[in-house]
């Protein structure tokens, strides 16, 4: 499973969980919440009112206290209001007083008069100097019909002479216990999708960032031309840096103990000539075997020069990882500089350069695509007879530039062609000369750099092809 998803699912998990457990305690909160302010209401209503009815439960003129008689009136009236959206038309409350002994002396509904309510808590414990409180089904079994009742004490001085209760219907009050749950539950269910968006954009953005680190890293281990990907001013930029530090340090090691190997190789070769032919010339010898020993000197100079100057170029390609700066280059006109670079050449070989290149234009470095074309053609004009053609054909091939640089000689044998693109590999030509084996190596490299490639083989009937292909603009 990848690292993103499995940050995903986590963090999916964690707000998932807290979501579920915040939603859970909100919601069975709401209840309580809403009865413990509706039982708060009740019991400064029950007191008022016990207050209120003191001097008539005293007197013993319950059934004519103009207070309760004013409670009675006021409960059968209807008041067509509008409480957030719901309807009420009558006062729900009902109002009982009870004397010493629970026996009911007033009853608002005037059903329960007379009756012993000495059981029930509101009075009980009312009537013994606690606070007294009760919710009671009418129904039984039906949790829907509970009726809350809260008591207050009716006092003379210090003395509980009777008990007042005020009642209220649970059912009054659950619309707004629903509505409450129903919008913390739509308030919580967005913010669980926001969360979860958020969590799922900021596990794309990892994703995509160690998704990049990760492709540079696969690259790197291939040996292919891989430029850090901008990771930002972060942890994982900092992470992807340091590999890449790592990455130039173990490389440059590795680069210069492989490179000083092989040009301590190759230089031994022109080294001993020159030596050999200096110590020659220090004994008398005829003049035109002089001339013999210091030409070959010159000539291994030179050879030295050459090895020296393609090495630093194909250095410094090889150490690049991406191109400094690109513009558009016309492959026309690219071209046409080729032409000229090596007309001498094909002159003095008496050959025929053969062009048909397309209207492309290509992004890249010029000269560095110059010199490798350039390299292509040096190739093709030494492995080619006096007099043949040697031919260039550039098109647009599904999105890319496809350059074909092709020849008359002899194709490249087989045990050589895997090895072409070695460093200092290097097939003698036909007048016996060898090359210094980095034109090739130099030639893929570019081709890296521009995102394109190089590949070279034998022709259908005789020749090579060389096919270079770079994306287009």
């Amino acid at each position: 499973m990848k690292i993103g998803l499995r940050i995903l699912l986590g963090y999916f998990l964690i707000v998932g969980l807290a979501a579920w457990f915040l939603l859970n305690v909100f919601v069975q909160q709401v209840k309580p919440g809403v009865r413990s302010t509706q039982e708060d209401t009740l019991v400064d209503t029950a007191q008022m009112l016990a207050i209120l009815v003191a001097d008539d439960v005293k007197a013993g003129t319950v059934d004519q206290s103009s207070v309760l008689q004013g409670i009675r009136t006021a409960l059968k009236r209807r008041v067509d209001l509008k409480i957030d959206g719901y309807d009420k038309g009558l006062l729900s409350n009902r109002v009982y007083v009870t004397d010493t002994r629970g026996i009911v002396l007033f009853d608002s509904r005037g059903t329960d008069v007379g009756k012993d309510y000495s059981r029930w808590n509101d009075v009980y414990k009312t009537l013994r100097g606690t606070y007294g409180a009760r919710s009671t089904a009418e129904r039984p079994g039906d949790d829907s019909s509970t009726v809350m009742h809260v008591a207050a004490p009716v006092r003379d001085g210090d003395k509980i002479i009777g008990v007042l209760t005020i009642a209220k219907p649970n059912a009054n009050v659950q619309p707004f216990v629903e509505r409450s749950q129903r919008v913390i539950l739509e308030r919580g269910a967005l913010l669980l999708v926001l969360s979860l968006l958020i969590g799922g954009a900021f596990a794309w953005w990892l994703s995509q960032a160690l998704r990049s680190l990760m492709l540079y890293i696969a690259d790197v281990e291939q040996g292919k031309k891989a430029a850090l990907p901008a990771l930002g001013n972060n942890e994982i930029g900092t992470l992807g840096r340091a590999l890449e530090s790592m990455r130039d340090r173990l490389e440059g090691k590795e680069y210069v103990e492989e490179l000083m190997h092989t040009m301590a190789h190759e230089l031994k070769s022109p080294i001993a000539a020159i030596q050999g032919a200096a110590e020659l010339l220090q004994e008398d010898m005829p003049e035109q075997e002089r001339k013999h020993f210091l030409a070959n000197i010159l000539h291994q100079n030179a050879r030295q020069k050459q090895l020296i100057d393609k090495l630093l170029a194909l250095i410094k390609v090889e150490k690049q990882q991406h191109l400094l700066a690109t513009e558009k280059v016309d492959l026309r006109a690219l071209v046409a500089q080729l032409r000229d670079d090596c007309e001498i050449r094909l002159a003095s070989r008496g050959m025929r350069f053969d062009v048909q290149v397309d209207d492309i234009s290509v992004p890249g470095d010029p000269l560095l695509l110059r010199q490798a074309l350039c390299n292509l053609l040096d190739n093709a004009i030494d492995f080619s007879p006096t007099g043949s053609v040697i031919g260039l054909r550039a098109e647009r091939r599904e999105g890319r530039a496809v350059i074909k640089l092709t020849d008359a000689g002899s194709g490249i044998p087989a045990f050589a062609l895997e090895r072409l693109f070695e460093r200092f590999y290097s097939l003698p030509r036909p007048d016996g000369a060898r090359s210094t084996g980095l034109g090739l190596p130099f030639v893929r490299e570019v081709a890296a750099l521009h995102g394109g490639s190089i590949n070279v083989e034998n022709g259908a009937e005789k020749g090579v092809v060389a096919t270079l292909e770079l994306p287009i603009l």
